[in-house]
């Protein structure tokens, strides 16, 4: 069994991570401020880059079938900082889902287990979102 060791660097770049999250819903809610945008997301990739390791980062974000998302996401942090927040913030969403489109399924697992979340998730409806998705799970 693979243990999870929880050293400081980990630590920083979940905090940054979470950071980042904030500053990007911060401006999402401040009218997509592009200052607090662009700053949520210069956290949010310094704490991955943080937490799962340089090279493992460059590994994922360079990965053929992620080039698309990759790139996506950069031309909307580049279209943002250049002063169109509202179209920058559109092509980084198609970015991070195309990016992390992987991870949902293994998120949905995780979101069954939560007590009261996992009531909603067992609702047919959502279920039938989720179910759609399950056979490609990726190994965490």
């Amino acid at each position: 069994m693979v243990s999870f060791e929880m050293n400081d660097r980990k630590k920083i770049g979940l905090g940054l991570t979470g950071f980042g999250i904030f500053f990007s819903f911060l401006g999402i809610i401040f009218f997509f401020d592009k200052g607090l945008l662009a700053m949520g997301n210069i956290l949010f990739v310094s704490g991955v880059s943080l937490t799962i390791g340089l090279k493992s980062t460059m590994q994922f974000f360079m990965k053929r079938s992620n080039f698309k998302g990759t790139i996506s996401f950069g031309i909307g942090f580049f279209i943002l900082i250049m002063g169109w927040p509202i179209f920058g913030m559109i092509i980084e969403a198609y970015g991070f889902i195309v990016l992390f489109s992987g991870f949902w399924p293994t998120l949905a697992v995780f979101l069954q287990k939560i007590p009261v979340l996992g009531w909603v998730v067992q609702q047919p409806f959502v279920r039938s979102l989720f179910d759609r998705y399950r056979s490609k799970r990726v190994p965490v």
